[in-house]
């Protein structure tokens, strides 16, 4: 049968590289997982029981904004994170953050439409760009600007930029002036901005800020899967400028009828459980102080800034240009999963590695001494040849 010119997107290596670790346990090997932003923790405890509370009720199709108790509990998120006074009316419930960044993108863009985004930076912005008929161009970010773009980086001919704070796989922030400077000189060329905010909220002290706060011509995504550890309930949402409300409405109404009632309950009552995901923000900021503190000693010294989210991403040029090879190479002899830059940046990405620390703490200690274990077989090899 023919297929579609448009669908032949590229993979997400990492998603390989869960399946390959996945057969690995199969075959009954213990593998540390360092490869996939899941946290490894359940969905809030409130949110687990207002669902099961919800099971002897319908639960069938909602408005296709989502319900409005949720709506206004996301805006008052808002208040309570930026202080900003939100209309729920902007905020538009998705089935996660992939499908707000369709809606999006189907708002925004017509085909042939050019969106440029920062490199490294998550890899689906390209691949359902390219699905979606639109064309990715990419912005080589610098270490000295902490992986994110500048102002003076911005192509002219194109019509959309993708924003990332915190960025994957940098973990690196955009500070509000720098929010501020982005968003001004995307409106002198007439480029339509979409923030994605999914890691707000796991922040180790630099702060973080919404592009919200400085300007209303925004499409803000965010989702329930980071900060409150619901990846698998496929819940997120986007804040839209009023005028796109009733655009972006016909087309989750013509492509998704609407969210997952079921996540909507959970994520409703996961809004109330903020005690319960700062004791996962502590275990992240453990796991972060592990990572800083051993992989520099392993020769994974060329760090970017650690800020927020719950990555590590590391250059490293001096051990290996196959960053795939070196990845199976791990996983195989030390039974630790990682994933190979390529994910993030082609064109530098065979030689930059990304280290996911959302497992345990003793998860991460253990994987680090296999780390360790490994990079000193690996010189110790390296000098007897």
């Amino acid at each position: 049968m023919r297929q579609s010119h448009r669908g032949q997107v590229d993979p997400f290596i990492v998603m390989d590289v869960m399946e390959a670790a996945r057969k690995a346990e199969a075959a009954g090997r213990h593998i540390i997982h360092m490869e996939v932003g899941q946290p490894s923790t359940p969905a809030p405890a409130a949110a687990r029981a207002a669902l099961a509370q919800a099971l002897d009720q319908p639960l069938g199709y909602t408005v296709a904004l989502g319900l409005p108790e949720l709506r206004r509990g996301i805006a008052g998120l808002y208040k309570r994170w930026y202080g900003l006074d939100l209309d729920p009316a902007r905020v538009i419930v998705t089935p996660g953050s992939s499908g707000a960044f369709i809606l999006a993108f189907a708002a925004l863009f017509d085909a042939g439409d050019r969106v440029a985004l920062g490199e490294p930076g998550y890899p689906s912005y390209r691949q359902i760009l390219r699905a979606m008929s639109l064309e990715p161009v990419g912005i080589q970010t610098r270490a000295e600007s902490r992986y994110q773009p500048q102002p003076q980086d911005l192509p002219a001919d194109v019509q959309g930029l993708i924003l990332a704070s915190p960025g994957n796989p940098s973990g690196t922030v955009l500070r509000r002036d720098e929010l501020a400077a982005l968003t001004s000189r995307a409106a002198e060329l007439n480029i339509s901005i979409v923030s994605d905010e999914i890691y707000h909220g796991l922040d180790y002290g630099a702060g973080f800020h919404s592009a919200l706060e400085v300007t209303d011509e925004v499409v803000v995504i965010n989702s329930f899967s980071k900060y409150f550890s619901m990846t698998g309930w496929r819940i997120g949402w986007m804040v839209v400028p009023e005028t796109m409300i009733r655009t972006v409405e016909r087309i989750a109404q013509n492509m998704f009828i609407c969210p997952p009632h079921a996540s909507q309950v959970a994520a409703l009552a996961a809004l109330d459980c903020i005690e319960e995901a700062e004791a996962n923000l502590s275990v992240y900021a453990e796991n972060r102080r592990m990572m800083l503190e051993r992989l520099p000693a392993m020769g994974f010294d060329r760090i970017a800034p650690p800020e927020g989210a719950f990555y590590i991403y590391a250059d490293v040029s001096e051990l290996t240009d196959d960053s795939l090879s070196f990845c199976a190479q791990v996983l195989e002899e030390a039974g630790v999963a990682i994933t190979p830059g390529l994910d993030f940046d082609p064109r530098r990405g065979a030689r930059t590695l990304r280290f996911s620390y959302a497992r345990s703490s003793a998860e991460i200690a253990e994987g680090l001494d296999r780390l360790e274990r490994f990079m000193a077989g690996r010189t110790a090899a390296r000098a007897a040849r």
